[in-house]
C-alpha cells in the first residue's frame, strides 16, 4: 500500500513539474507588445511600399506621354496592391 502511494506521489510530482515547465516556456515564448507592434508595422510597410512605388513610377511615365493620362498611374497602383498583398501573405505564412 505504501509503495502504491509513493508511485502516485511521484507521478503527481512529475506532472506538476511538467506543467510548471510548460507554463514557464509559454511565458518565455509570449510575444511582447513591442514585438507585435513591430510585426504589424512591418506588414504595413511591406504592403504600402509597392503601392507608393507604383504610383510614383506610373505618374512619371504618364508625364512623359503627351496630354493628360492616368493610365500608367492607375495600372501600376493596382499592380502595387497585388504585389503588396502577395508580400503580406508570404510574410504571414512564414
Amino acid at each position: 500500500m505504501a509503495d502504491n502511494r509513493r508511485n502516485r506521489d511521484e507521478e503527481l510530482r512529475q506532472q506538476v513539474t511538467r506543467q510548471a515547465k510548460r507554463m514557464k516556456q509559454a511565458e518565455h515564448d509570449r510575444r511582447t507588445l513591442l514585438a507585435q507592434t513591430i510585426y504589424i508595422g512591418t506588414l504595413g510597410l511591406v504592403f504600402v511600399l509597392p503601392v507608393v512605388a507604383g504610383a510614383y513610377l506610373g505618374r512619371w511615365i504618364d508625364e512623359l506621354a503627351a496630354g493628360y493620362s492616368t493610365r500608367w498611374t492607375l495600372s501600376l497602383i493596382f499592380l502595387g496592391v497585388v504585389v503588396g498583398g502577395v508580400n503580406v501573405y508570404l510574410l504571414i505564412r512564414e
